[in-house]
């Protein structure tokens, strides 16, 4: 059904681009580009609409609509649910640090954020006018679904297949994905700019098209509207979380220009158990009013129970078999008596064997003010 929509739509934008007043000169918009490479059809100007006639889109555009009807279904319906219910320390700025391009599940568990700030190693990547690519509009449609493979079936990038998925092709890095991402969540795109991040960690534009310093932190802003209309930003930067990365890069002076904030983890590669990852977990653990994580996020054991409420959900059975030596006995008891999830999430991505974990900050106790004693006055006799 969905499928025969979207040839539906596209067989309009079609018709509609044929009377439309001629306006070849124009290059294709953001939005329009991201509406095409996630099987969706353009507006009905749009220079990429007769792209929509190619039997490789079509058939690109019924996988699309498949895969995102059933995740829809099995999952981000469910979190959203789960979300409005659990997380109700609203701020204004998610923070998903290791997240690569995952602009899916940070939006379902976060709807309300007004800024997203997502971070990793892969690069920013381009995604040149569509019209251009001719005969090879077909094999980098492929790619782009190789590459969203494993996030659309286990819920999470599994990390040596993005460092070839994301660097063939002409489409490439975390953008095109980005782009899926945002227009699959309804998201209507409105500008995209190359960014980097300066000495002060303020966010300039990235005017040189990264042929400046090597050693400055390059992303992408993304300025989207959902269906309220309201203006929303997403950044993502390609850069080194380690401690020696963030030492340099100003990235977390970037980010303590928005906090606190709400955080989200999963499937972290249980980087933040380790102390060479210790800079970005203090900042998450002071940055953040609440954080919804899976086991690979920051161990238990950091978390001071004085300052922090924590609140358990689905099953803990330890790391996958490639995470060795991080079971948290700890996190074990926590969840003895944990509340089911409906949904699954992370490496243990099966609905009946996943966990989260929702950390939220307590208020501040007051400091109590202290008394000056007034001197009592010395009673004199008359």
């Amino acid at each position: 059904m969905l499928h025969r929509r979207t040839i539906i739509a596209a067989t309009a934008v079609l018709f509609l681009a044929a009377v439309a007043p001629v306006r070849a000169a124009d290059a294709p918009t953001a939005n329009d580009t991201a509406r095409v490479l996630a099987g969706m059809p353009p507006s009905a100007e749009s220079p990429l609409a007769r792209l929509t006639i190619d039997r490789a889109w079509q058939q690109h555009a019924h996988i699309f609509d498949s895969a995102f009807e059933r995740l829809e279904h099995r999952q981000l319906a469910h979190i959203r649910t789960w979300s409005a219910k659990h997380v109700t320390a609203a701020r204004p700025t998610a923070f998903y640090m290791f997240s690569g391009p995952d602009f899916l599940y940070v939006n379902a568990f976060f709807p309300e954020a007004k800024t997203y700030v997502l971070s990793g190693l892969e690069p920013v990547g381009t995604v040149p006018d569509l019209t251009t690519l001719r005969g090879s509009l077909a094999p980098n449609l492929s790619r782009l679904r190789a590459s969203l493979g494993s996030i659309m079936s286990y819920s999470f990038f599994i990390t040596h297949h993005m460092k070839s998925d994301l660097r063939a092709g002409q489409v490439n890095g975390t953008l095109p994905i980005l782009y899926v991402f945002l227009a699959r969540s309804g998201k209507t795109i409105r500008e995209v700019t190359p960014v980097k991040i300066d000495e002060d960690g303020a966010v300039q534009p990235d005017s040189d098209g990264g042929r400046g310093s090597a050693t400055a932190t390059r992303g992408v802003r993304i300025t989207f509207a959902g269906n309220d209309g309201e203006a929303r930003t997403l950044y993502y930067f390609s850069t080194n979380l380690a401690n020696d990365g963030v030492k340099s890069s100003k990235f977390l002076k970037f980010c303590d220009t928005l906090g606190p904030g709400n955080s989200f983890l999963k499937s972290a590669s249980y980087l933040l158990h380790s102390s060479g990852f210790s800079t970005v977990r203090d900042f998450l653990l002071a940055n953040s009013s609440s954080i919804v994580q899976d086991d690979s996020g920051i161990p238990l054991t950091y978390y001071n129970r004085k300052e922090w409420d924590l609140q358990p959900f689905g099953r803990y059975l330890g790391p996958i078999v490639v995470f060795p030596g991080r079971y948290q006995p700890q996190y074990a008891a926590l969840f003895r008596n944990a509340p089911p999830l409906n949904f699954g999430i992370g490496y243990r991505w099966r609905s009946n064997e996943s966990n989260l974990l929702l950390a939220v900050k307590k208020p501040a106790e007051p400091v109590p003010e202290a008394r000056s004693e007034a001197p009592q006055e010395e009673h004199r006799g008359r």
